[in-house]
């Protein structure tokens, strides 16, 4: 066995240092490696986070501002912007732009925003991902207007909705001063798939929304002639979730001189709510035209023929009459589960007539609702609404009404049309529910 002054013992006390070495940089390379596949785990698990958050919303202008500040952090840009399309197809009909501080935006007050020329006009043209580490050396280049935060770097990305050009993505100014790589191309490539869809879904549902709130509107009757009273009305979509719900109203003149008149509330925020809205509606007309009954009777019958012959949810409404009176004029009433009227008076006075409520429609037609009476003088405005009028899910509801009473008292000779468009812009509700509202005027 050689000793340490032979040979073969030099030879392995040399290969000790190298193999420390060469364990060094083997194991470097392996932390490396190890960091870059941690990097790429988290900035895949960033865009999954990024691709569920931008299809978690369906209101199209916060899908494109949340698209934009989604690809800023994927790609931990300063500045983003996204350029949608106009129909025609060769120039930018609008332009969201985030990451540009107060004072930047300032300073472009005045400058309108870019509708595609210079690199921008190029993506249109050229809709294939473009990185530049100098923006001003392309020869599309224009320039930038007076005003414009300096820019350098610019990664584009198209967006395509169904196979079309939506609009295209733009970053600028990597945080850590470094241009634009494959990995961040990559990525932003990932995410604007993912926003296609999400643009796509968000524009069919604003398109459904508007549809369904159309729909409703044209179920809603326009008021008729009701002489010698005078009314008005005004309905409300709510905020969410569709634009559709099940409130309704009604006013005509009877065929003895009475004014009958009814705001009504479906359970529920959908199509079959507004469709069956229609359907106790019109039935409710044709019940009072047939019938000279208390408002308790009409109701009554209404639900025993909603019960037979549709699939009606439960339902609130509030049925009144106004009849000529020795002195003035006397108002009946019936309410199903509904909050009650409020009166004005020509002075000012407002007074909410609260009475026995009965039970909504749809829960047991059988049992009878009370009828009530009320003298109303010359002039005196009769106010009926639904909940989403004043219903707040942090205050109780007692303190809407007070409310609303409080402001129909402030307004009160105003005409009717004023009135019921002023109740419904400052209502005391937090607006996430459909508001119908109907005044009547005494001669």
């Amino acid at each position: 066995m050689p000793s340490e002054n032979e040979p073969g013992g030099r030879a392995r006390e040399h290969s000790l240092p190298e193999l420390r070495t060469r364990l060094d940089d083997e194991l470097e390379g392996i932390a490396t490696q190890v960091h870059a596949l941690a990097g790429a785990k988290d900035r895949l698990e960033g865009l999954l986070d990024a691709v569920l958050a931008i299809g978690s919303d369906l209101d199209l202008p916060t899908v494109l501002r949340r698209i934009v500040t989604t690809a800023m952090h994927l790609a931990r840009a300063r500045y983003g912007a996204l350029g949608v399309l106009h129909e025609s197809g060769d120039h930018l009909d609008q332009f969201i732009t985030a990451g540009l501080t107060d004072d930047e935006r300032a300073a472009l007050g005045n400058v309108d925003f870019p509708h595609g020329r210079g690199v921008l006009g190029h993506l249109i043209r050229h809709p294939e991902p473009l990185r530049l580490d100098d923006i001003s050396s392309h020869p599309a280049s224009v320039g930038f207007p007076p005003g414009h935060p300096p820019m350098r770097t610019l990664l584009g990305v198209a967006i395509t909705v169904r196979g079309e050009i939506y609009g295209d993505l733009y970053l600028s100014e990597r945080h850590d001063g470094r241009p634009f790589d494959q990995d961040d191309e990559e990525i932003v490539r990932a995410l604007a798939g993912a926003a296609g869809i999400a643009i796509d879904n968000a524009r069919l549902f604003g398109f459904m929304r508007d549809s369904a709130e159309q729909f409703q509107r044209l179920l809603l009757p326009v008021l008729p002639d009701l002489a010698p009273f005078s009314g008005a009305a005004v309905y409300r979509t709510a905020a969410e979730p569709a634009g559709v719900g099940g409130d309704w109203y009604d006013a005509v003149v009877l065929p003895d001189n009475a004014c009958a008149a009814v705001v009504g509330d479906v359970v529920g925020h959908d199509l079959h709510a507004a469709a069956a809205m229609a359907q106790a509606r019109n039935m409710l007309r044709a019940l009072l035209y047939d019938r000279k009954t208390p408002p308790s009777s009409v109701l009554t019958q209404l639900d025993h023929t909603v019960h037979a012959t549709t699939d009606l949810p439960v339902t609130t409404a509030c049925l009144a009459r106004i009849e000529p009176a020795d002195k003035g004029w006397t108002l009946h009433w019936s309410t199903a589960g509904h909050l009650p009227p409020l009166v004005l008076t020509p002075d000012g006075h407002a007074e909410y007539l609260h009475a026995d409520p009965g039970i909504p429609l749809g829960v047991d037609p059988e049992m009878r609702r009370p009828d009530h009476s009320h003298p109303l003088p010359d002039g005196a405005t009769i106010l009926l609404f639904t909940d989403g009028l004043v219903e707040h899910p942090h205050h109780p509801i007692d303190e809407g009404l007070a409310t609303l009473r409080d402001l129909a008292a402030a307004h009160a000779t105003l005409p009717l049309d004023n009135l019921v468009r002023t109740l419904a812009d400052q209502h005391p509700s937090d607006g996430h529910d459909d508001m119908a509202i109907l005044a009547l005027r005494t001669p």
